[in-house]
């Protein structure tokens, strides 16, 4: 191997495409539930409109109660097996929807789902991280993110035809064998077995990378917004006046994939803190914008630069967590980000309703302006000096 094939060694060889598959998958199988769900809970099993939220937020009580556990399971344990057994169980509980008829049974199969996903992305993430060239990991982990706004923007599309035409019962065995198609897809990953890992009884680090604290507080504050824009964005529309504002999700999809061809590359080239605080700078804009101008063109646009600032900013920030972990703690570091990712987005879904029953849901996006300037600040004070100290 020459020495310019070392400095930029191949990314898509066959594991990490293997891997960007299985994510793809694993996402699209589960978003396809997201928007027929609750329509099959009210019109066929006259479930109350009020009580669906209840349902759907099943699975992310199953996600937290697994998330901080999981990073060190796959920190001690052979990660491909883990990997393997968690993705076979996420699949084949999907057939529990065919069975469970109540509200009571569909609760308990989401949160077993939702756990065994927090399993599966944290040890998939793992194994991506692993099998990315260190100096390409900005990029590889830029284009494996994709894999996930592919699955939740294209799933939809499929599912709601689907669901029409046949009904939920075969919209569930589609996902059910779309998800054992991403079963399939893990087993051909090339991935050596790991031995496991002596920790000590009773360390924090077991759950919670303390290194990546700064940057966990960070992304938390910038997630909130996030998730405001996952659970309100339509309503908000209508509120305004704006026609199809589903739309805004293919517009924010656009712009995440378009900023994930660029950033990671710059990430890699050195520019973590250049790529993070711009994306957080043009968060506060767009959010700010978004909150007091309300017109159809500018609406989607911003669902454009929205979709950006998000894009770029996550191959960066998670690079910072996978940075200052060592090789054995890199499902913790995983496990750090995504849950302070999904602390973010519940408190963004909790805070925006909350604000709108008492003002409107445009005060509810200008503190999400406000919640990445308080980011931003976190970021130039905090981690930036901590990132520094202590990557590897």
């Amino acid at each position: 191997m020459d020495t310019k094939d070392k400095q930029n060694p191949a990314l898509w060889n066959r594991n990490f495409v293997q891997c960007c598959l299985s994510y793809f998958l694993m996402n699209f199988a589960f978003y396809m539930l997201v928007p027929t769900l609750p329509v099959y809970l009210v019109d066929e099993l006259g479930i109350e409109a009020s009580e669906v939220g209840l349902v759907m937020a099943s699975y992310t009580i199953g996600l937290m109660c697994v998330r901080p556990f999981s990073g060190y399971l796959v920190d001690c344990f052979s990660r491909k097996p883990l990997y393997l057994f968690s993705f076979i169980v996420f699949a084949g509980l999907f057939a529990g929807y065919l069975v469970a008829v109540t509200m009571a049974g569909i609760i308990a199969v989401r949160f077993l789902q939702g756990g065994f996903m927090g399993l599966t992305s944290v040890s998939g993430n793992t194994i991506a991280i692993d099998v990315i060239p260190s100096q390409r990991r900005g990029e590889g982990m830029g284009f494996y993110g994709l894999a996930v706004n592919l699955g939740m923007s294209l799933a939809p599309l499929a599912a709601l035809p689907l669901y029409g035409w046949k009904g939920f019962d075969s919209l569930v065995v589609a996902g059910l064998m779309i998800a054992f198609i991403g079963v399939f897809s893990v087993s051909l990953i090339r991935y050596p077995k790991r031995e496991r890992v002596s920790r000590p009884s009773f360390s924090l680090d077991r759950f919670i990378l303390l290194k990546a604290l700064p940057a966990a507080f960070s992304y938390m504050f910038v997630a909130i917004p996030y998730g405001m824009i996952l659970s309100f964005v339509v309503l908000y529309g209508k509120e305004t006046g704006i026609s199809d504002p589903g739309y805004f999700f293919i517009f924010m999809a656009v712009g995440v994939g378009t900023s994930r061809l660029v950033s990671g590359r710059l990430v890699d080239h050195g520019k973590i803190h250049t790529v993070s605080v711009c994306s957080l700078v043009s968060l506060v804009i767009s959010f700010m914008l978004f909150a007091l101008v309300h017109n159809e063109i500018l609406f989607f646009s911003l669902a454009l630069t929205i979709g950006m600032g998000f894009g770029i900013s996550v191959p960066a920030f998670q690079c910072l967590f996978v940075n200052v972990a060592p090789h054995h703690m890199r499902g913790t570091a995983t496990s750090t980000f995504l849950t302070s990712l999904d602390l973010g987005v519940g408190i963004g879904m909790l805070s925006a309703g909350f604000i709108a029953s008492y003002t409107n849901l445009s005060v509810a996006y200008l503190s999400g302006a406000g919640c990445c300037v308080a980011s931003l600040l976190v970021y130039l004070c905090w981690v930036r000096d901590s990132y520094e100290r202590n990557k590897l």
